[in-house]
C-alpha cells in the first residue's frame, strides 16, 4: 500500500513529478468571490492540490485564490483539462494559452483531456506531448478514459499518461480498471468520491462512520487513499474543506476496505465515457 501521511503527501507520478494525493475540486464553484474564497481556504489550511478544468468558467477565480493566498504558486500543484470542443491538435495548444492566461500563470502542473474523443483524442494528446517536451505543464493525462480508450490512445502516444481522472466511489470501483493502470503506471484519480451525495445514505457508511468516530465523506475519503488512489473533493464550505481533510489521524482496516470494494455494481452517477453526447 502507498503511504498516507498528512495533507501534503504525495503518490509519484511515473515521470517523477510528485502530485499529492489529496486536493480540491471546483466543479460548481461559481467563478468570481465562491470560488477564490475556497481555494484561499483551501490553501490556508493546507491543501496544496487544486483541480479545475476550462469547463468549468472558473479558472480566473481559482488563478485570483492561489495569488492572493499566502502560498507560493510553486507549491501548488494546479490542474486544468482541455474541453471536447477544444480538442485536436492546434486548438488544445490555443485552449491550453487561454486556460494559461485565464489562471494568470506560465505552466500547469497537469493537464488533461477531459473526456475521449476517439481520433480526435489521438491529435490533442500529440498537442499534450509537446505542451510536455516544451515544459510547458509538469505531467499530462487523462480523464474518464476507459481500458478501450486507453489502450487505443497508447497504439500512437509517445508518452504514456501520467493520470487517469475517473468517477470512483464504492458503487463503481472499476478493479480491473484500476489494475491496468497500476500496471502501466497511470496514477488513478477520483471524481465524484461522495457518489453526489448519495454515500451519506447507506447503511454500511452509518456502520463505518460509528465505527472509527469519522464523518461519512471522511471514510470514503481515506478509503480512496488507502486504494492508493488520489482525490479531490469539491466543496466551497471552509467547514467542509477543512473537516474533508481530516483524514490522517486513522486508518481503516483491510476488511473494512474490501468491505467498501464489495458494494461495486458499476452505477454512474456522472455520465458513461462510452455513451455521451457533449
Amino acid at each position: 500500500m502507498k503511504k498516507i501521511t498528512n495533507l501534503q503527501g504525495t503518490f509519484e507520478l511515473h515521470n517523477g513529478v510528485q502530485m499529492p494525493y489529496f486536493g480540491l475540486g471546483v466543479y460548481l464553484s461559481k467563478d468570481g468571490n465562491e470560488v477564490i474564497h475556497a481555494v484561499k481556504d483551501a490553501l490556508e489550511h493546507g491543501y496544496r492540490h487544486i483541480d479545475t478544468a476550462a469547463i468549468y468558467n472558473n479558472e480566473e477565480g481559482v488563478g485570483t485564490g492561489i495569488r492572493e493566498s499566502s502560498v507560493d504558486r510553486k507549491d501548488v500543484f494546479l490542474v486544468s483539462k482541455v474541453w471536447n470542443n477544444d480538442q485536436g491538435y492546434d486548438s488544445t495548444l490555443k485552449a491550453f494559452d487561454a486556460s494559461l492566461e485565464r489562471l494568470g500563470t506560465d505552466y500547469l502542473d497537469l493537464y488533461l483531456i477531459h473526456w475521449p474523443k476517439g481520433e480526435r483524442s489521438k491529435e490533442t494528446w500529440k498537442a499534450l506531448e509537446r505542451l510536455y517536451r516544451e515544459k510547458r505543464v509538469r505531467s499530462i493525462g487523462v480523464s474518464n478514459f476507459l481500458q478501450h480508450h486507453l489502450e487505443d490512445l497508447l497504439t500512437s502516444a509517445e508518452i504514456v499518461p501520467m493520470v487517469n481522472q475517473m468517477e470512483f466511489h464504492p458503487y463503481l470501483v472499476q478493479q480491473k480498471l484500476l489494475d491496468f493502470c497500476n500496471a502501466k503506471k497511470i496514477q488513478y484519480e477520483a471524481w465524484s468520491p461522495l457518489m453526489q451525495g448519495n454515500i451519506f445514505d447507506l447503511d454500511v457508511m452509518k456502520d463505518l462512520a460509528a465505527k472509527y468516530k469519522k464523518t461519512i465523506a471522511q471514510i470514503v475519503l481515506r478509503w480512496d487513499l488507502q486504494k492508493g488512489v488520489v482525490t479531490i473533493p469539491k466543496s466551497s464550505k471552509k467547514e467542509r474543506i477543512v473537516a474533508n481533510a481530516d483524514l490522517f489521524n486513522f486508518e481503516m482496516s483491510d476488511a473494512d476496505v474490501k468491505l467498501l470494494d464489495s458494494l461495486d455494481r458499476g452505477k454512474r452517477f456522472g455520465p458513461d465515457p462510452d455513451n455521451f453526447d457533449f
